[in-house]
């Protein structure tokens, strides 16, 4: 994505006041357009409220505290049996192993979009459990993430290493079926909108939007591109967090260009 940065066009606000099924929670996932929208405005905020990164250790966690918040970002019938990273000061090592096929991992907020303004957010920690097939694909690019960051580059140098990646044909292949879990009412993905609300989210090729109903006026269905990753993500709302409780809230009002870290 790049600069400057969008704001959710007229059909993505239509498509979530066609919505009847959790309004505030489908309105969260409408930030995914905000990423790939043309229109900019006038008003928009500095690009970065973050414009350098903190030092290593503000973004590293207690080893246990660091397991358990991965665990909660999915059932527990699902995570018990999960592979756990942790992040380190030589990159995602994992803490437990797994048998199941899945991987759960604690996010940091240089894995977001190129535009994302908190990107060198120090606070960002966002519990997500990939399925198998997510597994395969994202886990492979969050590590080559991470081990940019680690070597000290910039957004910049990311952002043309990763696509350097890409056109070499680096990147895994995108299954069928790439999904993950982000249940956890502990995470704070960043400081706009913190935990956001308990979701699912589906990864496609970059072309798959159309196939989906994505953006259409009166379709609940939300997505965009994720320009460092060469993927699209859908968000599904759910009704409850990892824990069982409910996440159902009437009057709340969700900002899905705060929930993308645009504000």
């Amino acid at each position: 994505m790049t600069d400057p940065r969008p704001r959710p066009t007229t059909a993505a606000r239509a498509a979530i006041r066609g919505a009847r099924l959790f309004p505030a929670l489908v309105s969260i996932a409408a930030t995914l357009l905000a990423l790939a929208a043309p229109q900019a405005r006038a008003d928009a905020p500095p690009k970065d409220r973050f414009p350098t990164r903190a030092p290593l250790e503000a973004y590293l966690m207690p080893r246990d505290a660091e397991i358990a918040l991965a665990r909660s970002a999915g059932p527990e019938s699902v995570t018990k049996d999960a592979e756990v990273l942790v992040l380190t000061d030589h990159g995602y090592e994992t803490a437990v192993p797994g048998h199941n096929g899945y991987v759960c991992v604690v996010e940091r907020l240089w894995t977001a979009s190129s535009d994302d303004a908190e990107f060198w957010n120090p606070r960002g920690r966002g519990p997500i459990c990939f399925n198998p097939a997510g597994a395969r694909y994202c886990v492979p690019l969050l590590k080559m993430r991470t081990a940019l960051f680690l070597a000290g580059k910039s957004k910049e140098e990311i952002v043309a290493a990763m696509q350097a990646s890409y056109l070499a044909g680096e990147f895994p292949p995108l299954e069928n079926g790439a999904m993950c879990f982000m249940l956890s009412k502990q995470g704070h993905l960043n400081d706009a909108a913190g935990h956001w609300h308990p979701h699912l989210m589906f990864y496609g090729p970059v072309e798959a939007a159309k196939d989906w109903g994505t953006n259409l006026p009166g379709s609940p269905v939300v997505g965009g591109v994720n320009d460092i990753d060469h993927v699209t993500i859908f968000m599904v709302p759910v009704r409850k967090w990892s824990d069982g409780t409910s996440d159902i809230q009437p009057n709340e009002v969700c900002d899905p260009a705060a929930a993308a870290g645009k504000k």
